[in-house]
């Protein structure tokens, strides 16, 4: 595992693995590891056998914000129209669904990109912030947004505006996570988690991700909406006859993606 494998991309059955790796600096979020850890989502999103991505860090952080060195040099115009941009839309996108494992730090950036993904895993030991302000900044990849949209105004604007880190317990209160685990278990529940994740049908998947991402997105009613259409969507694929079919016939279905 050399320096420059910034991403770690394992495979586990139908569960892609994907692990950044900078540890000296706790996986802060370089240009560079950015495009390698966009790059290794999108190819395991195009790959019809993953039916689900761990995206996970370290011990010691999952990842503790940007990159500082390469932030400063920034212009006005790069932190709002810059390229780099793009990466966190292209991760967005991605249509398989994401376990985060967390453990450790995960703050700024790293709070953001863990906030993209589908389920949140979380060590015991997990940290969450948005310590932006710190530094005469504000989050820009989505912070004040799906924070907020996540744990309510009033602990957001806590956090993002007196630095206030939420304890793993905390942001499972607040429902930011999705479970806290034993500080050795972060990353085997994670694969846990996508391993029975992975044995539902690939097609409902996506469009159930669709469906409850929209209710975070938009209006009850343009929700309700794109569910009516998912679910006529998810009725008529293969995969739907053989679930009702496997459970009038009391068998474990056979998914295949169609």
């Amino acid at each position: 595992m050399s320096e420059e494998q910034l991403v770690v991309v394992e495979r586990d059955g139908a569960v892609g693995v994907v692990l950044m790796n900078r540890p000296k600096a706790l996986n802060a979020l370089s240009d560079e590891l950015m495009g390698q850890l966009v790059a290794a989502l999108e190819e395991l999103d195009a790959d019809e056998s993953v039916r689900c991505i761990v995206l996970g860090g370290g011990e010691r952080a999952f990842a503790a914000g940007a990159d500082i060195g390469e932030l400063a040099q920034a212009s006005p115009i790069d932190a709002v129209a810059s390229p780099r941009l793009l990466r966190w839309d292209s991760i967005r996108k991605i249509g398989t669904p994401i376990v985060a494992a967390v453990s450790g730090y995960c703050l700024g950036g790293g709070c953001e990109l863990a906030m993209l993904c589908d389920v949140i895993v979380a060590s015991e030991t997990a940290q969450f912030g948005q310590p932006e302000i710190q530094l005469g900044l504000l989050p820009g990849a989505g912070g004040t947004q799906r924070l907020t949209r996540a744990v309510g105004k009033a602990v957001a604007m806590d956090v993002v505006l007196s630095n206030r880190f939420l304890s793993a317990r905390e942001a499972l209160q607040f429902g930011l996570v999705s479970r806290v685990v034993a500080k050795e278990a972060w990353l085997e529940e994670a694969k846990r988690v996508a391993a029975e994740i992975a044995k539902k049908s690939p097609v409902a998947l996506r469009l159930a991700k669709e469906a409850v991402d929209a209710a975070f997105e938009s209006t009850l009613r343009t929700g309700v909406e794109i569910e009516r259409q998912a679910f006529g969507l998810a009725i008529s694929s293969e995969d739907a006859k053989e679930g009702m079919a496997a459970f009038l016939e009391k068998r474990p279905p056979e998914f295949r993606g169609q």
